[in-house]
């Protein structure tokens, strides 16, 4: 990333996008206060946002719900407009946000299809109840409003979250809602919070409306990788990006198989209280001599909050191969492995074998000028969706961000993970970075995935993969042969109660 590029990139905020995020952040005060029991403001917000959308197709339906809404009525079909309105509006701060970096960055993206609107199909089934759970519980949240939470109304999704975690097919749903209801219930009772996060937690209620809704086609099949929930941390309520138990799937689709080899960036750890998720940013280089592709690989699991820094890696092993790619800084062969129009692919570790190294500054100095980026997805539409992978090289570091040519691109240290080498003395003193650019609280960021450096008088080179396969650094390996192996203990706590 040069100085011209920056400069290009962190000018005003593309027209209109201000307003577009504060018609949302209207919206949004109106689901804290209760749509149950609106009052003037908050009438007038859904009524705002309504006329923004007058020459869209969602135009009539967004009318028609705050009309009603406001008259005292509340049906699913009228929240789930309004849920369309809201991430419509934020589907065009995304494109506009993403169109800005792309250009400032020279890269070509992928055109999204154009859908056609077309009359909803008239389903041959009857629509499935734990859906029809799920939205009522929704439903019920945006009746009574965020300062009306209580345990007994977050207690009643439990019921819903339960049958959908335990059908595969629909766990994309059921992670999403798991971990709104346990931020809402280690928030409970909601009332006596000093200050909500209502961005964060009208993102996870209206993705997760639009989700349940019958025939939507969008809850299908498990599969890694993704978006985990979305989060803006210019409120309180968590880390952007960070996994929560939101959700750790990818849009549903027809994945095509590809073959060639793959070219790791940096690892992007997303760890939550029960639920870790590691997102490789890499390079694809097919077989048979295509361009480079920009592609994201995710694998997830499980966890609990007594385990956390290095351990989570652990809790990774059934992608050994993967582990081992991010950890010896090594190139992967794969073969027929499925890729997502989204640019994830559907991660099989046998379907890979490693390869010879990589070095991760090499792939982005060469192969990220060329790479082809994939478009996004509807529903990932979203500005803190945005993570694009940069190198950045001839800055100076100075207090809060990386200078080039007159130019500060601040840098987010709270994102440096706890499961690996990166630290914040180690950005200062480095020298050149690989990261992903991001939108978050209102401005461009850099999160640092590797970087490298003179420290101490020592040159140096850190990725935040490289404890994938256990930690290098003698104090941590003592740290934790002291502390216990946390996830040993609990496996074999598990399997003890699986055999009573």
């Amino acid at each position: 990333m040069l100085g011209v590029q920056l400069a290009e990139l962190l000018g005003a905020a593309p027209d209109g996008a201000e307003e577009a995020l504060d018609l949302v952040a209207g919206f949004d005060d109106a689901l804290a206060h209760g749509l149950g029991r609106l009052g003037g403001d908050q009438a007038a917000a859904l009524t705002a946002l309504a006329g923004a959308l007058g020459a869209t197709p969602l135009g009539q339906p967004v009318r028609e719900a705050a009309e009603k809404i406001a008259a005292g009525s509340v049906t699913d079909e009228h929240l789930a407009a309004l849920a369309g309105g809201r991430t419509a509006l934020f589907g065009a701060v995304h494109d506009a946000l993403l169109g800005r970096l792309d250009a400032a960055l020279g890269r070509e993206r992928a055109v999204p299809p154009v859908v056609e609107a077309a009359e909803p199909a008239i389903e041959a089934e009857p629509a499935d109840p734990r859906f029809g759970a799920c939205r009522s519980w929704l439903q019920e949240l945006a009746i009574t409003g965020w300062r009306g939470v209580d345990h007994d109304l977050v207690s009643a999704a439990d019921q819903a979250v339960e049958a959908l975690l335990a059908d595969p097919g629909a766990r994309r749903l059921a992670v999403l809602l798991d971990g709104l209801a346990a931020e809402l219930r280690a928030s409970s009772p909601v009332a006596t919070m000093e200050r909500l996060p209502a961005r964060r937690w009208a993102d996870l209620w209206a993705r997760a409306l639009l989700l349940c809704r019958s025939g939507s086609g969008s809850v299908g099949r498990e599969e890694p990788g993704g978006r985990a929930g979305l989060v803006d941390r210019g409120e309180p309520g968590g880390r952007s990006g960070s996994v929560g138990r939101d959700e750790q799937s990818v849009p549903a689709g027809s994945p095509e198989p590809v073959s060639g080899r793959l070219l790791v960036l940096g690892v992007d750890l997303h760890e939550h209280a029960t639920a870790v998720q590691a997102q490789v940013h890499a390079i694809l280089e097919p077989a048979g001599g295509a361009p480079p592709r920009a592609v994201r690989v995710s694998v997830g699991a499980a966890k609990v909050d007594t385990i956390v820094g290095p351990a989570v890696w652990r809790l990774l092993h059934a992608h050994p191969t993967l582990l081992g790619a991010l950890a010896e800084h090594r190139g992967l062969d794969l073969t027929d492995m499925p890729l997502l129009a989204s640019g994830d692919l559907v991660w099989h570790d046998d379907r890979a074998a490693l390869a010879e190294p990589a070095d991760p500054f090499v792939t982005a100095r060469v192969l990220l000028p060329e790479a082809a980026f994939p478009a996004v997805p509807p529903l990932e539409r979203h500005p803190v969706r945005i993570a694009e992978s940069v190198l950045v090289e001839g800055y100076r570091a100075v207090d809060g961000g990386f200078e080039l040519d007159g130019h500060t691109l601040p840098v987010d240290l709270d994102r440096l993970p706890d499961g690996g080498p990166l630290t914040p003395a180690m950005v200062a003193a480095s020298e050149a970075c690989v990261g992903l650019v991001r939108w978050d609280g209102g401005r461009w960021t850099l999160q640092p995935l590797a970087v490298r450096g003179t420290l101490k008088r020592k040159p140096f080179e850190a990725h935040g993969g490289d404890w994938a396969m256990g930690p290098t650094d003698p104090k941590v390996v003592k740290a934790e042969a002291r502390a216990g192996d946390a996830v040993a203990v609990l496996r074999e706590r598990a399997g003890r109660l699986l055999r009573r």
